[in-house]
């Protein structure tokens, strides 16, 4: 059904059997809910083409041809990357953009996406660095909203990704070159347990440090500079300290840095770091890193989701190359 404007909140409750404050809490604070309720409203919701007030208002001045794209904007950088790329080429084709934020890439669902109502004013979505589960998956394809997954696995939608194993190997390979067999790795804390980039990451470089007969000493980080720093300092203090450390991601590599300068150690003499992503603290840094291209990944999924707009059926996954960036702290 066509997103109907006139529908309220109490309609949506009245199909659903629930209370007015639980379909709020659905739409606002969907952790609040049980799945199971959640899943009820959401279908209320979609049948009656309920769009919460915010959005009516919003999606009322707009025209058609308009895609959503959600990611963590306020938790990396990188991913306001991807949608600079995006924003260029919607640009180009005169598409409108509606953007929503979700929580952290550590994460393996978001409470956005599972209780964003799907809308007659959307006309395709894409969602970056979010695994889209099962039934939230069959929610999407259930309502016949184009879908395409960036940087994030999906059983039902086409994605535009890299091969974050083959990235870890690559680090690995260029720090065995440079002699180093035990090696600190620094790698964000998941909140959730799935196979998430992160890991594919550390699996990668794993299998080429261990392989060589070297070692990999695995600490955890939140997703901050100052929280790198702190977990960088086991590594560093141990008697047995690696001669070398790579980070999940350049800001977490920076932390290391700032861990080594605190205890006198001289990079890359002392202890070498690596990053990953290229993004202007690498730069800044003058860091090693593997440089992904985050802008091209943006545009090319939208590529992607206008062709399923416009008809194609074809899921397709579309591997974007990494690249070694060497600067002078390895």
């Amino acid at each position: 059904m066509a997103a109907d404007y006139r529908v309220t909140i109490y309609e949506v409750a009245d199909r659903a059997k629930v209370s007015i404050s639980t379909v709020s809490n659905v739409m606002n604070k969907p952790d609040r809910v049980s799945p199971a309720t959640r899943q009820r409203v959401l279908a209320a919701a979609d049948e009656l083409g309920f769009v919460p007030k915010v959005q009516a208002v919003s999606l009322a001045r707009r025209a058609t041809g308009r895609v959503g794209v959600m990611a963590p904007f306020t938790s990396y950088g990188s991913y306001l990357r991807r949608l600079s790329g995006l924003l260029t080429a919607a640009a180009d084709l005169e598409i409108d953009v509606v953007v929503f934020d979700h929580e952290s890439a550590a994460l393996a669902s978001s409470p956005v996406l599972a209780s964003m109502p799907i809308h007659g004013r959307l006309d395709g979505l894409i969602v970056m660095g979010l695994r889209i589960e099962d039934a939230i998956a069959d929610r999407l394809r259930e309502r016949s909203l184009p879908t395409v997954a960036v940087d994030a696995d999906s059983a039902l939608f086409s994605r535009v990704v890299i091969d974050d194993a083959e990235g870890g190997r690559l680090a690995a390979a260029h720090l065995l070159d440079r002699g180093h067999r035990r090696v600190g790795y620094l790698v964000e804390r998941q909140v959730s347990d799935y196979e998430s980039q992160a890991i594919r990451r550390l699996s990668g470089f794993k299998e080429v440090i261990e392989g060589a007969g070297g070692e990999v000493v695995v600490a955890t980080s939140g997703n901050s500079v100052d929280d790198a720093r702190r977990a960088a300092a086991p590594l560093l203090d141990r008697s047995d300290r690696p001669t070398a450390i790579m980070a999940h991601h350049d800001a977490l590599a920076v932390g290391v840095l700032l861990a080594a300068r605190d205890r006198g150690l001289r990079v890359p003499a002392d202890v070498a770091v690596m990053g990953f992503d290229d993004g202007e603290a690498a730069t800044a840094a003058d860091l090693t890193t593997v440089r992904q291209p985050f802008e091209e990944s943006g545009s090319t999924a939208l590529s992607v989701l206008l062709g399923h707009i416009d008809g194609s059926d074809l899921r397709s996954t579309t591997v974007l190359d990494v690249r070694l960036v060497e600067r002078s702290t390895t």
